[in-house]
């Protein structure tokens, strides 16, 4: 992307929240006082507990320099309103911290359209955040609310326990090695790829409706295999994986089994819930799929761990084993 230096002069920091992110600034139910103080007043429903996440996007490392900035927009407030999804929470609000080389508005107005866009289809005003120069950095802090007996917690996995997916997952990962030259694209299939790159969509209906019906959640951001470990590991537990039931688009199921199983298991991007649930709920489960339309597939069970403390075993549909010989995305690897 082209900055233009000589535009940044004419903005100034407040001039710039009031012309580009006004629409995302209106006050909901629980927002006693937004914008405009040194700090923003929320109250949670009675009887219930506040969800906080924060995620931070850098230029170059979590997107491209061209990316379309109205994607961006959109994809820096879902990476986190998915996190309130994988602990059933309610949006309440956020916070937007920006640290940008130059305030031009051929920039920013998309980026604020495709960010008012979210908050708003999930009444979730921003209230308040800070603006700096400085390479393009995106931080959001968002919060949520949450009875604290059916947060999906990810210590609370048990042995028995059905693991699930929703969605597909993988083609955010097959935009992204095709972009690096890991291997080809068509123009088309790559543009179709890259919408699930750019464009993810936060679960939060899935995860709101899974409160007292699933045990253990988190999203999938840094890839299935490293996620899923997390919640093994807070557990205490091992799981059995069936690769070749891991939910994929038909467009990564054209491509090599090795480039499936790349994808599926360790792409990042997906913002898809992996939950655990007890067995005995799997007719709940699917008619909750049915009535959101979102698609959930139940690609393994919860253990206990083998002697060798070995918390992941894969295998394919024939219940040959699978090398777990791939790594989720690290920040500092």
């Amino acid at each position: 992307m082209t900055s233009h230096p000589a535009a940044s002069s004419s903005l100034s920091e407040f001039s710039l929240i009031d012309r580009f992110f006004a629409g995302a600034t209106h006050q909901g139910e629980h927002v006693t006082l937004g914008i405009g103080d040194d700090c923003a007043l929320l109250r949670p429903p009675t009887g219930e507990q506040l969800a906080i996440s924060t995620d931070m996007l850098v230029e170059g490392r979590h997107f491209f320099a061209d990316v379309d900035p109205r994607a961006l927009g959109h994809k820096t407030l879902a990476v986190n309103l998915s996190d309130l999804a994988a602990m059933g929470a309610r949006p309440l609000g956020f916070t937007l911290a920006l640290a940008l080389p130059d305030s031009d508005p051929a920039w920013l107005g998309p980026f604020a359209q495709g960010l008012t866009e979210l908050a708003d289809r999930y009444a979730c005003p921003l209230v308040g955040g800070d603006t700096t120069r400085g390479p393009r950095n995106l931080c959001v802090t968002v919060f949520g609310s949450v009875p604290g007996a059916q947060a999906l917690r990810r210590d609370a996995a048990q042995p028995g326990d059905d693991i699930w997916v929703s969605g597909t997952l993988g083609d955010a990962r097959l935009a992204l090695g095709a972009l690096r030259g890991e291997w080809s694209l068509q123009d088309s299939e790559l543009a179709l790829a890259r919408r699930a790159m750019d464009w993810p969509e936060p679960q939060v209906t899935l995860g709101l409706a899974l409160r007292g019906v699933a045990r253990s959640a988190l999203d999938v951001s840094d890839g299935l295999i490293g996620d899923l470990g997390h919640i093994l590991e807070r557990s205490s537990m091992s799981a059995q994986i069936d690769v070749d039931a891991l939910p994929r688009s038909d467009l990564l199921g054209r491509q090599s089994s090795d480039i499936q199983r790349l994808c599926t298991l360790a792409g990042g991007d997906d913002y898809q819930l992996c939950f655990c649930a007890d067995a005995t709920q799997r007719r709940r489960i699917e008619a909750i799929g049915d009535e959101l339309g979102i698609r959930v597939t139940r690609i393994g069970t919860i253990a206990l761990p083998d002697a060798r403390r070995t918390m992941l075993h894969l295998h394919d549909n024939t219940g040959a084993s699978v090398a777990a010989d791939f790594k989720s995305f690290d920040h500092f690897q």
